[in-house]
């Protein structure tokens, strides 16, 4: 059987493609190795942003498997680390995730592109959480996607199970940008490349900033920052990398980010 997930890098960037014919469903091995992928991503220094997409121009991705649930696989089993597709609870995962949804994304691959911090999509795209026709939660979902878009359309789509095409999920902010088939993963790449061009503890600080202030009030959260209690923040404040922003800005050139 051939590997489930595929997996490259350039330079910076490293690329996770799902590869599970027919339609890139996930069962329990995949997230586990997919857990496995994401954690090294954000272990290792030299790799400084990931992008997420699946084989073909059909699906992303619909989820959860349910020939493997079928056959045994428990849905609460142990997906691995950073649970079902091994990003919606890695922690401590301070760099950009671009996922380039390339097809049919519902249901769990719905919960996998929400785990991303930005959302490309072909032009044929379509998204939704079936769940509710399973008897089943979207629990990911129910707790991300009421945050992301209006109240009324998440809801709309968590009870109803509609289907929205790329132009709707464009209308209310769940993507960022609609690209033809044959041009997704380019700019996906070119997004990425710039991205790792930029100064990664800048990004970590956002990204734990951004994942741990939720539902804090403005001032509680103000206060962690200048209490020094957000630890991306501190060794930001204290790395190379801000003095090198520093003189780069002086001396009209561009910086040359280390990260440290």
């Amino acid at each position: 059987m051939s590997d489930p997930i595929k997996t490259s890098k350039d330079g910076h960037v490293l690329e996770v493609t799902l590869d599970r014919p027919k339609a890139n469903a996930i069962d329990l091995a995949t997230s586990r190795i997919m857990g496995d992928v994401f954690t090294e991503f954000r272990d290792d220094p030299n790799l400084r942003v990931a992008i997420i997409t699946g084989t073909g121009e059909k699906f992303f991705c619909p989820g959860w498997d349910l020939k493997a649930a079928a056959s045994g696989d428990a849905v609460d089993g142990d997906y691995g680390k950073g649970g079902f597709g091994g990003l919606q609870e890695l922690r401590g995962l301070n760099k950009p995730v671009i996922a380039a949804v390339n097809g049919i994304c519902c249901g769990g691959g719905l919960e996998l592109a929400l785990s991303a911090d930005l959302i490309l999509a072909a032009e044929h795209a379509t998204f939704a959480l079936p769940e509710i026709r399973s008897g089943t939660v979207a629990d990911a979902a129910s707790i991300k996607l009421p945050k992301r878009i209006p109240y009324h359309i998440a809801m709309e789509m968590l009870l109803t199970g509609r289907w929205i095409d790329v132009e709707e999920a464009a209308r209310w902010g769940l993507i960022n940008h609609i690209y033809s088939p044959s041009d997704l993963m380019s700019e996906a790449r070119k997004l990425a490349q710039l991205l790792a061009s930029g100064p990664p503890l800048v990004y970590a600080a956002i990204k734990e900033v951004v994942r741990e202030v939720e539902g804090m009030k403005f001032q509680d959260a103000m206060n962690r920052i200048t209490k020094s209690q957000f630890e991306t923040v501190e060794r930001l404040y204290r790395s190379e990398d801000q003095l090198e922003g520093a003189r780069a800005f002086a001396e009209k050139r561009d910086p040359v980010w280390k990260g440290r």
